[in-house]
């Protein structure tokens, strides 16, 4: 009897997972497989054992190993969308939106799951449903930041679209840099660092509707 096996009948009876928490857990143990091996190296059989359960059951709910990581990777551009929009919406004050947008890269970045790894350094960018995600989760994340901009400044559109892009992928790139430096730099300190580098950019462009008396 092979391990999962044991696992499965060492499992008490009318133990069995509601389909959705078994989707989350399967989900859960792929994150770890992927993160730790990359798509090309991992198989549905590490998945599969890492869950505790046979690949019968794994296959109930993906059809296959990228059936599997795409579900993955929307779970996490989800997570990443929700993180900027929730920091946009925690403020009217413009500075300290620049900071939690910032701060929302820095945490996303740093949790343990390794999740934005999926996101921002798969082994698998030239699959073309995995490059239409990542560029749709980039587009929309500028896409909000985009928004409070255009609101703020009265710049066009495409004006703020360009701005918004590149506070978006400051926050990335240097969110990324700090992680790989081993966060010689205190989270803090660091987002702080970004948030002054941004904002006295971002701060050039005037309120819409406060023109300067002469």
């Amino acid at each position: 009897m092979t391990a999962i096996e044991q696992t499965e009948a060492a499992r008490p009876r009318g133990t069995r997972l509601p389909r959705r928490a078994r989707r989350n857990q399967l989900l859960g143990a792929a994150q770890e497989v992927f993160v730790a091996q990359g798509y090309h190296a991992a198989a549905m059989d590490d998945i599969a054992e890492r869950a505790g359960v046979s690949k019968p059951v794994l296959y109930q709910h993906f059809p296959g190993k990228l059936d599997l990581y795409l579900a993955l990777l929307d779970q996490h551009c989800e997570a990443l969308l929700q993180a900027v929009r929730t920091a946009l919406a925690s403020t009217t004050d413009n500075k300290q939106r620049v900071r939690a947008t910032m701060d929302a890269y820095f945490v996303y970045v740093e949790d343990d799951g390794g999740a934005f790894r999926l996101v921002f350094e798969s082994d698998l960018t030239n699959e073309p449903a995995v490059r239409e995600r990542v560029d749709k989760v980039t587009h929309e994340c500028a896409e909000a930041i985009c928004d409070v901009i255009a609101e703020d400044t009265g710049l066009s559109r495409a004006e703020s679209m360009l701005l918004a892009s590149g506070l978006g992928g400051l926050a990335q790139v240097v969110a990324r840099s700090w992680l790989h430096s081993d966060r010689s730099v205190p989270r803090d300190q660091a987002v702080q660092l970004l948030t002054s580098l941004a904002w006295r950019g971002i701060a050039g462009f005037p309120l819409h509707g406060s023109e300067q008396q002469s």
